[in-house]
């Protein structure tokens, strides 16, 4: 079956920075953060006080009640952002051809950790019905898929922080097999819970800060570790023929998308980096691009120290030293912590709004040169750049390693 040409026709995003695809781009290329005090329980007495959470998250503006009451939040992020993309995008289709993938490391960890609590402390063994069906990680593929009645495939990726990316990646790969017509790619993360931050902050991969300025601050000298954060993105895609037939507006093309394993460690990078090399450079060989064709990257950029050191090192190993610094490289981490399985998704739009816009967003709280960490990070203010093509990192741990590349719509691309 020859490979078609995928294109994205829809967008959503829950974030730190707001909700809506337009809330969050706005307020990334202004510079602004959305990490503060944790609010969603009682910080006080732990050694992690700053998250990047979803803000004044009101579910009954979006949702129905009694969906409200069957889902994770995880979820509830979910079908927000998928609805969004989805507005007006469902006409003359057959429902039984769309399909969902969803991304997402952790799941209902948060109904998980909540109805333990129950268990332990207040000897309530009367749980909700609802209790599994609200912890399971594909729930959340499903919920939209009946909220929409989207009958075709159906899938659920588990690939840690790559997930989200893995998500639009795993979609393409239904399109081309034939097995849909559209797919829905989501990504969705809500893991602020005393079990994953007493977890992380264990495993020392959290920032101990309590100045939202100084937390996330990838590719700084003085970074020392990430911020979690929250939030879902959602991405619509079809093939060409799909959309032009439908009439359908496009935002941008997926060019290409690879995934590869370190298979080195369960937490720590490969430290030559050498999964990520071969991550993008298959990205790139499955776009059929050459190096300098790259105009801007979404760095995964978490703020860890091992993690910008060797991500940076796997960028000039791959363009080049002299080409990896004339690149526009920046981490909105610094912006909106790690969204973990919801990153991939919502980095990937920031790469399709900084081509539609001829912008790329900042890479926030960078003060510090690191002599190990010496690229264009395009420091504290967004830049005009012109930006035809971008390309989206993600790694995980587990050692996984995932790369797309997003193109402005060009027809004639290929004739």
């Amino acid at each position: 079956m020859p490979k078609e040409r995928i294109v994205i026709t829809g967008m959503g995003a829950v974030t730190p920075l707001g909700i809506g695809v337009s809330t969050y781009w706005e307020q990334l290329i202004r510079g602004k953060s959305g990490i503060g005090p944790i609010k969603r329980y009682e910080a006080e007495d732990w050694p992690i006080h700053l998250a990047g959470e979803v803000p004044n998250f009101d579910p009954t503006a979006f949702l129905p009640k009694k969906l409200i009451r069957t889902t994770d939040i995880f979820m509830q992020y979910a079908l927000i952002a998928a609805a969004e993309a989805l507005k007006d995008r469902l006409k003359d289709i057959n429902l039984e051809r769309v399909g969902v993938v969803l991304g997402t490391a952790l799941g209902g960890i948060q109904s998980m950790s909540s109805s333990q609590e129950q268990l332990s402390s207040q000897g309530n063994f009367r749980l909700s019905p609802h209790t599994v069906p609200k912890m399971l990680g594909n729930i959340g593929a499903s919920q939209v898929a009946i909220t929409h009645g989207l009958k075709g495939p159906s899938l659920t990726v588990g690939t840690a922080c790559s997930a989200g990316a893995d998500a639009v990646g795993i979609a393409s790969m239904l399109l081309n097999s034939g097995q849909a017509d559209l797919v829905i790619a989501v990504g969705a993360e809500s893991i602020l819970t005393g079990l994953m931050v007493g977890g992380l902050s264990s495993a020392k991969a959290l920032s101990l800060e309590t100045d939202p300025e100084m937390a996330s601050r990838p590719f700084d000298k003085e970074r020392n570790g990430f911020v979690i954060g929250e939030g879902a993105g959602a991405v619509l895609l079809e093939t060409l023929s799909s959309a032009e037939k439908r009439g359908v507006p496009i935002e941008a093309e997926l060019l290409g998308y690879a995934n590869r394993n370190d298979a080195h460690h369960v937490t720590a990078p490969e430290p030559n980096g050498e999964g990520e090399m071969a991550c993008i450079r298959q990205a790139l060989n499955s776009a059929g691009l050459a190096l300098d064709q790259i105009d801007y990257i979404n760095a995964h950029g978490t703020s860890t120290k091992l993690g910008d050191q060797v991500e940076t090192a796997a960028l000039k190993a791959v363009f080049g030293e002299a080409q990896a610094k004339k690149l526009a490289v920046s981490s909105t981490k610094g912006a909106t912590g790690h969204l973990m399985g919801a990153g991939g998704v919502t980095e990937l739009i920031t790469c399709i709004k900084a081509i539609q816009d001829q912008v790329v967003p900042p890479t926030l709280n960078y003060r510090n040169p690191d002599p190990d960490c010496d690229l264009d990070y395009v420091p504290n203010e967004a830049r005009s750049v012109k930006v035809n093509i971008a390309m989206s990192n993600s790694f995980g741990f587990g050692g996984q390693n995932a790369s797309l590349i997003v193109g402005r719509f060009n027809k004639n691309a290929g004739n």
